[in-house]
C-alpha cells in the first residue's frame, strides 16, 4: 500500500514567462490568437488549431461577422459536438470592445437550448435557411441530419463552422466527415474548422490529404498561450501508480486545498469497482464527514479534519433531478468569478471539452483514457488563467500490474499509453521547432536570439524567438522537404507524426524495455514505416525528410528535458526556460549536431528513467518480463527497410554493412540484408 504522503512524480514540469500578452486585446477587442485568425478571414477554408481557453469561439464570431457583412456569405451555421458547448456562442456585444458589429443569435436558432434529442431538430435548420436571420448554432448530430434531409446544395453560400473539429474524421463511417468532403467538392460554402487538440487520439486523419491541402491553417501553440498568461506560471503533468482500490489511494494525490476536477474511471475499465455511486461515496468519506446537501446548488458538503467545509459537485449521479441542478449551479454566470463557489467536481463522462471552470488547479484522472485527444481536453480544464492561480497540474492515476497474467498485460498496455500521453504532451507544450540543414551560406534569421556568443557560422546554431515561441535549429546532413505537402507536414504536422510513433506499441515496448534495442531500429525503421503508411503519396526523399524532422523534434525535446531535470535544482526556475536552455546546452555540448547523432538516441530512454522513479521495482520487473516474452522476430517489411538503409551505408562507405561489426546498427542492417537474401532464396526454391 502506498502511503498517503507519497507524492506523484511529474513526468514534465513546464514554467512560462507570464508576459500577460495572451489576454491583452487590440483596438478591435481581439486577443493575439483571435487577431491571427482574423487576418486570414478572407480564406474560404480555414483550420484553426489552438489550445482550450485561447478564445476560439470569439475568433469565430469575428470571422463569421466579417464574412456575413463583407464577403457575400448569406448565413453562418455553427455546429458543436454537444449541447453544453453551444453556450460559448451566446450573444456578445463586440462593439463595446471596439469591433464593427455585435454577435447575436435569435433564441429560436440556438438549437443547443431547444428541447428534444440533438439529432431531431433538422427541420428547424430548414426553417432557418428559409428565414431572414443569419446565424444558427446546433449540435453536430442536428447538422448531420439536416444535410441528409435537405442535401448539400441547400447550404450554398453559407459559412459552416465546425467546433471541436477532432470529432470529424475521413473514415467513410464518419457521416460528418463524409458530408464535409462533399461540401468541399461542391466548393460553394465557406468552412471554418476549430480544434483544441493537435492530433486525433485514434490516429485517424480528420480530412483526406487533397481536402486538407485546401485549408489555410492558423496555429496558436500551447507555448504561446501559456507563456502569455498573467497568473499561471507552471504546469505539471505526471502519472502515479497505486495498488488496491483507487478510492483508498486517491488522497495520496488529491489535495483538498486545491480546486480539483476528478474524473473517475469508466465502469468498463480495470480500475473501476463497477459501482460508480459507491466510488463517489467512498471518495467523499475519505475527504471528511458528510454534512448534507446544499439546497440551492445540490453540492455535497463535506467537513475536513482541519474544519473546512468542502463544496463538492457530483456529476456522476444519474438521477436527472439531482444532476441537472448541480450542472446548472456550475454554469451559473453569476458565480463564474467566484473562486469559493465550488471546491471539487467529481465527473465521469462530463466536464471535459468546452467545460469552463477557470479556478481548476488540478485535473485528476483515474484510469487510462484511450484517446489522447480526450487527455488534452481534460488537461485543458486546468490550464485557464485565473487571479492568484500560479500552478496547475494533471495527474493520471493508474493501477499497478498485479500477479495475475491477464491483468499484467492490461496494466502494461495502460502504462504504455500513459507514457505515450506524457511524451506527447511534452511535445505539445514545448516551443515550436524549425529545422534547417547546416551549410556555409546560412545566416542568422531575423527575430531569433542565438544566445551569449551570438550566431557562429562555424557551428550548428540554435536561435529562439520568445514572442513566437519557436526554435530555429541547424542540423548537419538534414534532408529538406521538396514538395509543398512535405513542407506543410514539417511545419504543421510533426506532432501528428510523433503521436502515431509514440502510440506504436512495438516501438514503445522495445524502446522502454529491450535493453538490446538499437536506437536506429526505432528512429529509422519504425518511424520510417509510420511515415510510409501515413503519407504514401510522398516520394522516398520527402518521406525521409519528414522522418528526420519528426525524430529531431522528439529527441531534442527528450534530451533538453534530461538536461532541464538534471540542472533544475530551483523548481521556480525550471520548466520552459530550462527546456530552452536545455536545447541550447545539448546542441553546444555535442561536437556537431548531425542527423546521424539524433538517430542514435533512443526516444524512450528518458521516459524509462521517469517510469523507474514512479513504479515499484517489482512491478517494473513484471512489466519488463511481459514485454521480453513478446520479442518479435524480423518481418519482411523491416528487412526491406534495413536493406534500403544498408544500400545508403554502402554508398557512403564503399562497402556493405558487416554482420560481425561491433557497431550494433551496422550489424542490424547486415542482418536485414541476410534475412532478405534468405527469404528470396526460399521463395525461389518454392
Amino acid at each position: 500500500m502506498i502511503k498517503k504522503n507519497h507524492k506523484n512524480v511529474p513526468s514534465v514540469s513546464v514554467s512560462y514567462a507570464q508576459t500577460g500578452n495572451a489576454t491583452k486585446s487590440n483596438e478591435l477587442g481581439m486577443r493575439p490568437m483571435q487577431e491571427r485568425a482574423y487576418e486570414k478571414r478572407g480564406e474560404q477554408y480555414l483550420l484553426i488549431k489552438s489550445p482550450p481557453a485561447s478564445g476560439k469561439s470569439r475568433a469565430l464570431m469575428f470571422i463569421a461577422l466579417d464574412k456575413l457583412h463583407n464577403q457575400d456569405v448569406k448565413k453562418a451555421i455553427i455546429t458543436v459536438p454537444e449541447k453544453s458547448i453551444g453556450a460559448s456562442f451566446n450573444d456578445e456585444p463586440l462593439t463595446k470592445f471596439g469591433f464593427y458589429y455585435d454577435w447575436h443569435v435569435e433564441p429560436r436558432w440556438n438549437l443547443c437550448n431547444a428541447p428534444g434529442e440533438d439529432g431531431s431538430k433538422a427541420a428547424s435548420v430548414g426553417s432557418f435557411l428559409e428565414s431572414d436571420d443569419q446565424t444558427l448554432v446546433c449540435p453536430h448530430a442536428t447538422f448531420r441530419n439536416a444535410v441528409e434531409k435537405f442535401g448539400i446544395e441547400a447550404f450554398d453560400d453559407c459559412l459552416i463552422a465546425v467546433d471541436e473539429f477532432h470529432h470529424v474524421s475521413a473514415n467513410p463511417e464518419n457521416k460528418l466527415g463524409a458530408q464535409l468532403a462533399e461540401l468541399i467538392a461542391r466548393d460553394k460554402v465557406h468552412i471554418v474548422a476549430m480544434t483544441g487538440s493537435y492530433f486525433r487520439g485514434d490516429a485517424e486523419a480528420v480530412l483526406m490529404p487533397h481536402d486538407e491541402a485546401k485549408f489555410e491553417t492558423v496555429t496558436y501553440t500551447y507555448y504561446e498561450q501559456l507563456n502569455g498568461y498573467k497568473w499561471l506560471k507552471t504546469l505539471d503533468i505526471g502519472y502515479y501508480f497505486y495498488s488496491g482500490p483507487y478510492a483508498d489511494e486517491i488522497l495520496s494525490v488529491l489535495d483538498p486545498t486545491q480546486k480539483t476536477i476528478v474524473h473517475i474511471p469508466s465502469v468498463n475499465s480495470r480500475e473501476s469497482t463497477k459501482d460508480k455511486i459507491k466510488e463517489v461515496e467512498h471518495i467523499l468519506d475519505e475527504l471528511g464527514d458528510w454534512q448534507g446537501t446544499d439546497p440551492t446548488t445540490g453540492f455535497q458538503l463535506v467537513k475536513t479534519e482541519d474544519g473546512r467545509v468542502l463544496r463538492i459537485a457530483d456529476l456522476v449521479n444519474d438521477d436527472p433531478s439531482k444532476r441537472d441542478r448541480v450542472s446548472a449551479a456550475l454554469k451559473d454566470p453569476a458565480q463564474k468569478n467566484n473562486r469559493d463557489h465550488v471546491d471539487i467536481i467529481i465527473a465521469l463522462g462530463m466536464a471535459k471539452e468546452g467545460f469552463d471552470w477557470i479556478w481548476c488547479e488540478h485535473a485528476l484522472t483515474v484510469g487510462y483514457r484511450s484517446s489522447l485527444t480526450e487527455i488534452v481536453q481534460i488537461i485543458g480544464r486546468a490550464t485557464r488563467d485565473a487571479e492568484g492561480k500560479t500552478r496547475a497540474r494533471f495527474t493520471n492515476l493508474i493501477a499497478e500490474p498485479d500477479a495475475a497474467e491477464d491483468a499484467v498485460v492490461d496494466a502494461v498496455n495502460d502504462t504504455l499509453k500513459a507514457i505515450a500521453a506524457s511524451l506527447l504532451m511534452e511535445q505539445v507544450l514545448a516551443p515550436r521547432f524549425n529545422f534547417t540543414p547546416k551549410n556555409p551560406n546560412n545566416a542568422p534569421v531575423d527575430g531569433y536570439d542565438y544566445g551569449e556568443g551570438g550566431y557562429d557560422p562555424e557551428k550548428c546554431n540554435v536561435g529562439f524567438n520568445e514572442e513566437q515561441g519557436s526554435f530555429q535549429i541547424e542540423i548537419k546532413g538534414l534532408a529538406e522537404p521538396k514538395s509543398k505537402e512535405a513542407e506543410r507536414i514539417c511545419q504543421e504536422d510533426l506532432n501528428e507524426v510523433i503521436t502515431a510513433f509514440v502510440q506504436d506499441k512495438p516501438s514503445i515496448e522495445q524502446g522502454l524495455f529491450n535493453e538490446e534495442v538499437v536506437p536506429e531500429e526505432l528512429t529509422q525503421v519504425r518511424m520510417g514505416k509510420i511515415i510510409k503508411d501515413r503519407y504514401p503519396e510522398l516520394d522516398d526523399a520527402d518521406q525521409e525528410a519528414v522522418r528526420q524532422h519528426a525524430i529531431a523534434a522528439l529527441n531534442l525535446t527528450q534530451e533538453a528535458k534530461k538536461i532541464a531535470v538534471g540542472d533544475d535544482k530551483d523548481t521556480e526556475r525550471g520548466g520552459s526556460t530550462a527546456l530552452i536552455d536545455g536545447v541550447r546546452k545539448y546542441v553546444t555540448d555535442v561536437r556537431e549536431l548531425d542527423i546521424d547523432l539524433i538517430d542514435r538516441i533512443n526516444p524512450f530512454g528518458e521516459a524509462y528513467a521517469i517510469l523507474a522513479k514512479t513504479m515499484s521495482e517489482d512491478s517494473l520487473k513484471q512489466v519488463a518480463a511481459v514485454i521480453a516474452g513478446k520479442k518479435v522476430s524480423m518481418t519482411i517489411e523491416e528487412a526491406r527497410e534495413l536493406a534500403k538503409r544498408a544500400l545508403k551505408f554502402k554508398q557512403e562507405r564503399g562497402r556493405l554493412p558487416s554482420i560481425t561489426s561491433a557497431d550494433a546498427w551496422e550489424k542490424r542492417m547486415a542482418e536485414g540484408v541476410a534475412y532478405l537474401a534468405k527469404a528470396k532464396a526460399e521463395a525461389a526454391n518454392g
